[in-house]
């Protein structure tokens, strides 16, 4: 298990992993995502790096609610191969600090 934290500021996104994930296996990954800012929202993505630049999401993995709610995805390894995972703001401006765990 790893917990990663991070803040996303400008430009409104956060890289999670620095290269694609690589699974050939069908391994089962359970991830939980947590907003830790009061007035924002976060979406926990899986896409290319074209995807991360223009800041759009490949495919959605979580979506967040306030301080206190984590979200549970749970998914095949190899859906997410050949994708980088960020994190993108949907809703405000501030900078706003989240905590995904994955097992």
């Amino acid at each position: 298990m790893i917990t990663i934290t991070g803040t996303v500021g400008s430009p409104s996104k956060y890289l999670v992993t620095g290269m694609a994930v690589s699974s050939n296996s069908s391994t089962v990954l359970k991830m939980v995502f947590e907003n830790n800012t009061a007035g924002t929202n976060l979406a926990l993505c899986a896409g290319s790096d074209a995807d991360f630049a223009a800041g759009k999401a490949g495919m959605q993995l979580s979506d967040s609610g306030g301080p206190g709610f984590q979200f549970l995805t749970i998914i095949d390894a190899k859906k997410l191969s050949g994708k980088v995972i960020y994190v993108l703001r949907e809703v405000g401006s501030k900078d706003s600090q989240f905590t995904l765990t994955i097992e």
